[in-house]
């Protein structure tokens, strides 16, 4: 739960591009390999990293690295994280900070 206005502005702020919302969109739905979920949005990894940073920093997305039996190369992993946003009056009222 969401307890100061810095993690407020944090959330607020991951949330605020359409492309990150689609990310967490599509792993809310299952957890994705960073290279397949580029592809699927058309951006570059490079740009892909940027926006799950910004995910992950919030609190919003997780990532796990694995090793594949049939592939020397780590893969890394992300997944959203269990979480659930609500904001009104009374919320605002009580954050700290």
């Amino acid at each position: 739960m969401v307890q100061s206005v810095e993690e407020v502005a944090k959330v607020c702020d991951a949330l605020s591009n359409p492309v990150r919302v689609k990310i967490l969109k599509l792993l809310c739905e299952k957890e994705w390999y960073v290279y397949e979920l580029a592809k699927e949005l058309g951006i570059s990894r490079q740009l892909l990293y940027l926006h799950l940073k910004k995910l992950e920093k919030a609190g919003l997305v997780e990532s796990e690295l694995r090793l594949e039996p049939d592939d020397p190369r780590a893969k890394k992993y992300y997944r959203a994280k269990p979480f659930k946003l609500v904001i009104d009056n009374d919320v605002v009222k009580n954050l700290e900070g």
